[in-house]
């Protein structure tokens, strides 16, 4: 069963980790493969939390792009090097492909054959050569043992086609000489005098006893074969190695982990049909068909505490969206399918979660009840927020029974683990929980930081809005904002990209200053998206 991923949104809160920590254990205990994922580092907040529970962090996701591994290319599709091209070609027809990789005997690829490669071969090239294996020639030759001296066979293919006085006068055999012939003893006994590398007796051909002996006493290599000589000397070039085919350089291949849309843009380039799939240490794992790349099979994830393209992960279009859990606006993501969604007007997406346990009768234990805890307390502000709802407050109680703690206390020790500035820079500060969003093609980011003592920061506002200009100018957003929200003053200071100055006076309909406290602002979602929202819209 592949795994399906869990995550929040960039720049991950508590809300959104601690929401996917929740989900993907239900949903684990109702049968299903899912993990929890972040899309970011988390902050100080949310790791006070998990290490408070004694829940292990989630892993970072990168990306849900279409990758090699995602599509059903021919796994397992390759051939050594020492198999025969006879093998190699039964192999790609079998599969009905007109490449195979070639690999050595640790599986570390080294060439690609192809029908093409084949051809070009047997019609052009010189087909005395011979460098197989003695095995190799009996399958290829459907022939029998008579006698072996040597694993392996190096020489020139020649035919006995002149009369037998005309070879026995005019003829020299040499040590690496390979024999096609049939049952012309004067010339067999002259061949295993001369101590030839090969004889192949064609026609099911008679040998007697006295030249076996004797090829035994040279060391020559007797095999005999029911094909007659035109077809051996047709048939034996294939049973060379396929390696004799390879070129020294290796053709371009790709690693499973290769995005497809990369793949896509090269092979617009070369125009190739077949490319060898490896692993990161050069293993072969197959091949990829190019017309594979239609047989794919995305990536499954579920979103939580986000709709929004912006706040998603790399990726998310390639990616088959299973469901969708949050408590925000409806937002930019669509998907090809219906899918499960669930949206409601309550605080926090942790409440969402809280009340799936209910539906499915599954009990919730006691760290998974404390992180979802902690999700509720630190995006109500302790139920503080407009906007808790009568729900929120319900499952706060039952989770902090459960969890074992005073909520208060606890709320209030999260929410001060999280206002801590050290070793914090001003970016680290800006994305501790930060937002995109986007309406008329515009886009807007906000960031929200909660602090119980705004002077540290006001000692530093002009770096503070200098960081603001620069991430607006580099990323072409019409806004960047963080709100600084003070969770004693029940309010939020707020601070801006200085081009943004006139957006932020049509917003809160008066002149505005770097730094001004909003009485009662301290929810992003009720008191700063929509009103922003608005002014763009307009």
């Amino acid at each position: 069963m592949n795994k399906t991923f869990i995550f929040g949104h960039r720049k991950p809160d508590s809300d959104s980790v601690m929401s996917a920590i929740g989900l993907s254990y239900l949903k684990n205990k109702l049968g299903e493969n899912t993990e929890a994922r972040v899309l970011g580092r988390l902050n100080k907040e949310s790791s006070y939390a998990l290490e408070y529970f004694n829940i292990k962090e989630p892993k970072y996701l990168n990306d849900v792009k279409l990758q090699l591994k995602d599509v059903q290319y021919h796994k397992g599709f390759y051939i050594d090097e020492n198999a025969s091209i006879y093998d190699a070609y039964q192999k790609m027809l079998k599969e009905e492909l007109t490449g195979i990789p070639v690999v050595d005997n640790s599986n570390k690829l080294k060439g690609l054959v192809t029908i093409k490669n084949l051809s070009h071969i047997l019609i052009n090239e010189n087909i005395e050569e011979l460098v197989t294996s003695y095995d190799n020639l009996l399958k290829v030759l459907k022939a029998e043992e008579i006698c072996r001296a040597d694993d392996e066979i190096d020489g020139k293919v020649m035919v006995a086609a002149y009369r037998s006085s005309t070879i026995l006068s005019n003829v020299t055999f040499e040590k690496n000489s390979i024999l096609i012939i049939g049952d012309r003893h004067s010339v067999i006994e002259y061949a295993v005098e001369s101590g030839v590398e090969l004889i192949i007796l064609s026609g099911d051909s008679y040998i007697k006893e006295e030249h076996i002996e004797l090829a035994r006493k040279n060391n020559v290599n007797i095999i005999r074969t029911p094909y007659d000589s035109y077809h051996v000397s047709r048939l034996v070039c294939l049973s060379n190695f396929v390696k004799t085919m390879i070129e020294i350089d290796k053709p371009t291949y790709f690693i499973e982990t290769d995005y497809v849309s990369d793949i896509v843009d090269i092979n617009n380039k070369l125009r190739h049909t077949n490319y060898p799939v490896v692993d990161k240490k050069n293993r072969c794992l197959g091949l990829l068909k190019i017309t594979d790349l239609s047989e794919k099979s995305p990536k499954k994830v579920i979103l939580v505490d986000h709709n929004e393209k912006l706040q998603s992960v790399d990726g998310i279009d390639e990616a088959e969206i299973v469901e969708m859990y949050d408590h925000h606006n409806l937002g930019s993501i669509t998907t090809n399918y219906p899918i499960n969604f669930r949206n409601m007007s309550v605080g926090s997406t942790c409440t969402i979660i809280s009340i799936l346990f209910e539906e499915r009768k599954v009990e919730i234990p006691k760290s998974i009840a404390g992180v979802l805890l902690s999700g509720i307390l630190s995006d109500t502000l302790i139920l503080k927020s407009p906007t808790t709802t009568p729900k929120d407050r319900e499952i706060v109680e039952k989770l902090s029974k459960i969890a074992g703690v005073d909520y208060q206390e606890y709320g209030l020790n999260l929410l001060k683990a999280g206002t801590s500035l050290k070793g914090m820079d001003k970016e680290d500060v800006l994305y501790n929980d930060y937002k995109l969003f986007t309406v008329n093609g515009k886009s807007f980011a906000i960031g929200q930081f909660f602090t119980m003592d705004f002077s540290d920061i006001k000692k530093e506002l002009d770096d503070y809005i200098d960081v603001l200009d620069r991430v607006a100018e580099v990323n072409n957003y019409q806004l960047v904002a963080l709100y600084i929200t003070d969770i004693i003053k029940n309010g939020s200071y707020v601070l801006y990209n200085r081009k943004a100055d006139g957006l932020m006076g049509l917003a809160y309909q008066k002149d505005m200053s770097e730094g001004a406290f909003i009485e009662g602002c301290v929810s992003r979602k009720k008191h700063v998206v929509p009103i922003i929202m608005e002014i763009l819209e307009n």
